[in-house]
């Protein structure tokens, strides 16, 4: 994932900043408890398509 891509991607919902999870290739919002997938190192950023997290997942993050 490139540094720079990194640093201007928030989370389309609430617009707060998101954690990159290298070994799940995701993008994580704490905030809204979602991970949104990166496939072939495109983020896919659909709110509809995130994976919804638990609070006890963003703890191990």
């Amino acid at each position: 994932m490139d540094a720079k891509l990194l640093d201007i991607l928030v989370c389309p919902l609430c617009k707060s900043p998101l954690i990159y999870q290298k070994s799940a290739q995701e993008l994580i919002c704490k905030a809204d408890l979602l991970a949104f997938k990166i496939t072939d190192g495109i983020p896919v950023m659909l709110v509809d398509e995130a994976r919804k997290l638990t609070p006890e997942d963003t703890e191990k993050r």
